[in-house]
């Protein structure tokens, strides 16, 4: 009988030692976040890789590829209100048709937005920077995670104005704590509209050339799931001046 207990209890820490265990989480990091002598909030993002584009998305989404950052970066916190956007000089060519303070900048074409982003001493996100700061390591199909939520961003199914105050959806806020990654207006990037995989020093990055750049995010006049995805990609003139064209900033750490 004592061989008997002793094979069963070597045989079960066996089978405790051989069973699979559950995947470690990835930790998402606190949101670290800075007011800058221009009053702008900023979150940061860390260091760290992802997967950019879905091999599940549209065509120009794929391929589905690795990109990494060595060093953090900040990106503001909100879309640029039109507070902001007027306290601090900027110019654009056509007025907001409702002008609110805590509402983002619209109606704005690329080189305007890319102007103001220059005299904060920043600059606008490259397409892998906006979205590394919507997605994270963990490749969040939407900021928040992977199931479709209406209720935490602005879409034409429950905002009948123009546009939201950039922080009505704190409970969409992605993994560095930036608000509004989707929804509300879709967002100018520094990108010029060129095929995955992507690659920084291959020209798309050019401020100079006078071509289709991409926006990201998808605006608030929209209501299908894969119209607000963290890897949809939307080419548009850099001259057009969009009800939905807004932007967001970021600088170098």
């Amino acid at each position: 009988m004592r061989y008997l207990i002793l094979i069963v209890i070597v045989f079960g820490l066996s089978a405790c030692a051989q069973a699979p265990q559950p995947p470690t989480p990835t930790p998402t990091p606190e949101p670290v976040t800075r007011t800058f002598d221009d009053g702008i909030v900023m979150v940061q993002v860390p260091a760290g890789c992802f997967q950019m584009g879905s091999d599940d998305g549209e065509e120009n989404e794929r391929p589905a590829h690795e990109q990494c950052f060595e060093s953090p970066f900040w990106i503001d916190r909100t879309e640029v209100t039109q507070g902001d956007f007027d306290r601090l000089g900027g110019f654009k060519s056509d007025p907001e048709n409702a002008p609110q303070a805590d509402h983002p900048v619209f109606r704005i074409n690329w080189f305007e937005a890319r102007d103001f982003c220059a005299l904060r001493g920043a600059r606008l996100p490259t397409e892998a920077e906006w979205e590394y700061a919507a997605r994270g390591s963990q490749n969040f199909l939407y900021p928040w995670g992977n199931d479709y939520d209406e209720s935490r961003f602005a879409s034409a199914n429950n905002q009948r104005t123009s546009t939201s105050a950039v922080d009505l959806y704190p409970q969409g806020a992605s993994w560095v704590g930036a608000l509004g990654m989707i929804g509300n207006v879709a967002e100018w990037t520094s990108s010029l509209d060129m095929p995955y995989p992507y690659v920084a020093d291959d020209g798309r990055e050019d401020l100079t050339v006078e071509a289709d750049r991409v926006q990201r995010g998808g605006d608030q006049g929209y209501y299908t799931p894969n119209y607000f995805s963290t890897t949809r990609r939307d080419a548009r003139t850099p001259f057009s001046i969009l009800d939905g064209g807004g932007f967001r900033c970021a600088h170098e750490l």
